[in-house]
């Protein structure tokens, strides 16, 4: 949006909670099923998301406890992933390195602030649209699962729309063939810029 100049084109796995900030009236029937959906969703598992965008600081301590971020971090991971069972689809070093890279770095504060930030100045803001081209993998287990398409396009420029056979919100770490086959494709699809 700021630098769209700058920006060739975007590959995304999840639209962001702004796709959901629409006025009901205006959804078509699938996007009204969708977003009934996500509601429902963050009532059985929004309490992370609520903490996040209104008291972040309430979490900062997890730096100095190795067991509560890991257990806070785990628990992203066992909610989100396809399955819901850790050991399935993930390795425990990639797990362990995962924790220690927030552990070792004290990025936790940063990546929960970022929730808080978004919510009160959002990185798109209503009326607001992507123009560069955007290709949307999605993955099946993904926290709200699979939206419209129509959803999509209210806000980026679609070129390209992929629903993967299987992984869920960490697709990258949990399904990196599927992942990294759908960037290549789209992006060698392509025109070379001039």
């Amino acid at each position: 949006i700021d630098h769209a100049e700058a920006v060739r084109a975007i590959h995304i796995t999840d639209l962001g909670w702004h796709a959901t900030q629409i006025d009901a009236k205006s959804a078509s029937k699938s996007e009204q099923k969708y977003l009934e959906a996500s509601k429902k969703q963050f009532l059985k598992d929004g309490g992370y998301i609520a903490v996040q965008t209104t008291r972040p600081q309430s979490l900062a301590g997890l730096n100095d406890s190795p067991a509560g971020l890991a257990s806070w971090i785990l628990d992203r991971f066992h909610s989100w992933s396809d399955g819901g069972d850790l050991e399935k689809s993930f390795g425990k070093d990639e797990l362990l390195t995962n924790i220690m890279l927030y552990w070792a770095s004290e990025g936790i504060d940063s990546s929960l602030f970022s929730y808080f930030s978004e919510a009160r100045s959002p990185s798109l803001k209503a009326g607001e649209r992507v123009k560069v081209p955007a290709a949307v993998a999605l993955f099946p287990k993904d926290v709200n699962g699979i939206p419209p398409r129509s959803l999509a396009e209210r806000t980026l420029n679609v070129q390209r729309w992929t629903e993967l056979p299987r992984g869920g919100h960490f697709a990258a770490l949990e399904e990196p063939e599927l992942y990294a086959q759908d960037v290549a494709d789209f992006f060698h699809s392509l025109k070379p810029a001039v």
